[in-house]
């Protein structure tokens, strides 16, 4: 795995070389990369104020006693809505998923909810209409959530 000082090294390194190419496309890239990530700054903000509420509300605990093992489709169905609206960094996401399964949820709930945490984000829609467009937006959701639903019955069927 590389560590972000690699990374840093590697990008100064790299922007270094740029500089001394062509100072002034360099600059220009520069300028256009700042004024992209002001663009983006607010809607950052809201998303992670919103990650913050989430992660407060929906403990592990309080997801496992909507999704347990006998929830059924009904669990699925809430799995999906939770995990399409809620935002937990990747990092978190398997931890949280083998916590569910010792607390008690149902493996094609906790699969239904892991995949729609990590593709489907209806919190970020608004920055990913503005950023790729509307359709775009909408078609990558709608295939992921397809996807989740799909992998989830598919766990069903073999475990049950």
């Amino acid at each position: 795995m590389i560590s972000g000082a690699i990374l840093y090294a590697l990008a100064i390194l790299l922007l270094s070389i740029s500089f001394i190419k062509d100072r002034n496309k360099t600059k220009e890239a520069l300028s256009k990369s700042w004024k992209s990530f002001r663009n983006i700054i607010p809607d950052m903000l809201s998303i992670m104020l919103f990650v913050g509420l989430s992660l407060s509300i929906l403990t592990p605990s309080f997801i496992s006693s909507i999704i347990g093992e006998k929830s059924g489709l009904t669990g699925i169905v809430y799995s999906a809505f939770i995990g399409s609206i809620a935002l937990v960094p990747s990092f978190v996401v398997f931890p949280l998923g083998h916590t569910l399964v010792q607390n008690g949820a149902g493996l094609p709930q906790v699969a239904v909810l892991m995949s729609t945490l990590m593709s489907v984000g209806i919190t970020t829609l608004p920055m990913e209409q503005k950023i790729f467009g509307r359709s775009f937006a909408y078609a990558r959701n709608a295939s992921a959530m397809l996807m989740a639903l799909l992998f989830s019955y598919i766990i069903w069927v073999v475990m049950g």
